[in-house]
């Protein structure tokens, strides 16, 4: 399908992400990924911190607001919790989360699951898979919108965690 791929290998598409167990037989299902020069537990918190915030283009989905250029400090999500905000509002839920290692929740009717991968040299692959059931012929739509603020969304995490001297 048009844009269901951005940044990963043929190994982290076959890999399971915790979306597949929630949505088996989706009609739209799309990778991202991206490395960072991070170890896991410096880019967990800026993935944890997407529920404060979108992190992808501000001026379309923060109504001009920028996302936090630094860590807020607020306790790790729980499923139940709202699972982002956009232009200040909760939107979405937690589903699972695993510390370190995954964030999943759902969204605009779709899945998301953020894999935090060690990938040697202390970096971190960054993984991001959308699932959703439903209309396929909305598919390659929803996949391409996805791709273009999933891209600026990991493009600006990465930056965040290198740049963190923690």
């Amino acid at each position: 399908m048009i844009g269901d791929r951005w940044g990963v290998t043929d190994e982290e598409i076959a890999r399971h992400y915790p979306c597949d167990d929630i949505v088996p037989s989706p009609s739209l299902a799309a990778w991202r990924g991206i490395s960072v020069k991070a170890r896991p537990e410096a880019v967990w918190p800026w993935v944890t911190q997407i529920q404060w915030a979108p992190y992808a283009y501000d001026w379309i989905d923060n109504l001009g607001k920028r996302s936090p250029q630094r860590l807020l400090g607020f306790p790790q999500p729980v499923p139940g919790d709202h699972f982002t905000s956009t232009a200040g509002r909760p939107q979405g839920r937690v589903l699972s989360i695993e510390t370190q290692v995954h964030y999943t929740g759902r969204i605009m009717g779709g899945v998301l699951s953020y894999v935090l991968v060690p990938a040697g040299d202390d970096t971190t692959r960054l993984l991001m898979k959308v699932v959703m059931s439903g209309n396929r012929w909305l598919a390659p739509v929803v996949s391409v919108g996805d791709l273009v603020m999933a891209r600026r969304q990991l493009r600006n995490l990465k930056a965040l965690a290198e740049a963190d001297p923690a």
